[in-house]
């Protein structure tokens, strides 16, 4: 009877307890998704409401750091200091410097107020000017407001200085304009602008500004000598030079040979066909038009100071113009920045357009000595590599490089090819010496090198 018992028992027990089961679970299972979804809410709301503040917070520093002066913030400090420490010791003289300072401050406020009324023009004589010259221009100040604007501030950034101007009190619809002289400028690209308007209060506590967009980019060329057209020994192109190349037609006649498919039949030498009773066609020798190459360090190491790096960069200029001017083929290779982890594994070169004048001139202004780059060597190996049919080549360098590195320089292209090396040093006498395959000449000024290649020609 006992184990009857307690079989009932364990068995109606059961259907009791898988009935209770169900929804125990289930109300379980929604209360916990309930609170996941609250906690989810909870971070979604905290990351955008951490961001916002976050965000403005860096929008009030860059306002302050802007607007606030350094005797602002030295007014906000004595003012904050002041007040704290007068009310908490009781210091009265404390308490009366913060609140002056304070007062200050307050006052100073209303002066950034208003709109901008102002419209600016920018506006330059000439966008290319050469090393050593100044530029002139004008700026042209319109109030399109509505209201009379009080007297302010024009500040025009011209490269790494800035050019000031006081705007008078101007009237709706009134301009005023003011000439802006730059003075001599050093080779380079200058920005000058954006032109600023700033409102400030007479103390200089508190300053407001604002820019515009007109901006110019000033191209300061380097400076050139007039080089003889005839000078090193340059090839003309009219007349060319042959060369051991044969091709089917040029202007120096080589020999005759066979006719072979693809010949044209105006090259036909009828003499020797009926002689040989085959057809026979004339073969020329190749004439080589005139290309020029013009190599110059960059390698801040290759030169004894920016003057000298100066100077080497007029001579290129010199005879890339001489080069545009007569219509000749020309390439301006310079060393480019390699970074200095692949610094020996990495070689690189760039070439300075040389389309027109002012397009060479241009690039010539963007040139900077660079301290990570590859020595003139392995530039004139890059340069022959670019370009194999050179007829003439000028390796232009500092004082610091020695003759055995020009000479392997020269090794670097073909044997066809005359190889020029102007030596800059500011320091050493005026020039030439002929060694085995280079002609080295060593220049002080610009004027030198017009008349070294002068000699030259003519010797």
């Amino acid at each position: 009877m006992s184990l009857t018992e307690s079989r009932l028992t364990r068995t109606s027990a059961l259907p009791g307890a898988s009935a209770a089961g169900p929804s125990e679970t289930t109300s379980t299972q929604v209360t916990s998704a309930a609170g996941g979804r609250r906690i989810v809410r909870a971070v979604v709301w905290w990351t955008r409401v951490s961001r916002a503040v976050g965000a403005a917070l860096a929008a009030a520093s860059d306002w302050l750091a802007q607007t606030v002066r350094p005797a602002g913030a030295l007014a906000v400090l004595t003012g904050t200091v002041g007040l704290l420490f007068g009310i908490a010791f009781g210091w009265v003289e404390w308490m009366v410097a913060g609140a002056v300072a304070l007062a200050l401050l307050a006052m100073c406020v209303p002066f950034l107020f208003g709109e901008r009324s102002y419209e600016v023009d920018l506006v330059l004589a000439h966008e290319r000017v050469v090393a050593g010259d100044g530029v002139t221009g004008e700026i042209v100040v319109r109030n399109e407001g509505q209201r009379t604007a009080l007297p302010g501030r024009l500040d025009i950034t011209v490269g790494p200085g800035l050019v000031e101007f006081g705007v008078p009190l101007l009237r709706p619809g009134h301009t005023v304009s003011q000439p802006l002289e730059i003075p001599a400028l050093r080779r380079g690209i200058v920005t000058v602008g954006p032109a600023t308007t700033v409102r400030s209060d007479p103390i200089g506590l508190l300053r407001r500004e604002h820019a515009f967009d007109d901006v110019h980019e000033l191209y300061v060329h380097p400076r050139t000598t007039s080089i003889p057209s005839t000078s090193a020994g340059l090839i003309r192109d009219l007349e060319g030079n042959p060369t051991r190349r044969l091709v089917d037609a040029d202007m120096s006649f080589h020999a005759i040979r066979e006719y072979a498919a693809g010949d044209s039949r105006r090259h036909i030498h009828w003499k020797s066909t009926a002689k040989t009773g085959q057809l026979m066609v004339r073969q020329y020798e190749e004439s080589r038009r005139s290309r020029m190459a013009v190599v110059l360090s960059v390698a801040q190491a290759e030169f004894g100071d920016a003057d000298e790096f100066e100077l080497a960069v007029s001579s290129a200029a010199s005879l890339g113009l001489r080069a545009v001017h007569d219509a000749r083929e020309l390439d301006i290779v310079i060393g480019s920045e390699i970074p200095r982890v692949v610094r020996g594994r990495l070689r690189a070169i760039r070439h300075i357009p040389a389309a027109s004048r002012r397009t060479m001139l241009d690039g010539f202004s963007a040139i900077d000595m660079l301290e990570n780059t590859m020595p003139i060597g392995d530039v004139c190996r890059l340069a022959a590599e670019a370009n194999e049919r050179l007829s003439i080549a000028f390796i232009v360098v500092g004082s610091r490089v020695p003759l055995g590195i020009l000479r392997q320089a020269a090794l670097g292209f073909p044997a066809d090819t005359a190889v020029v090396a102007v030596i800059c040093d500011e320091r050493a006498e005026p020039r030439m010496r002929a060694l085995s395959g280079l002609t080295v000449l060593t220049v002080g000024t610009l004027d030198d090198l017009s008349g070294l290649l002068r000699r030259g020609a003519t010797s």
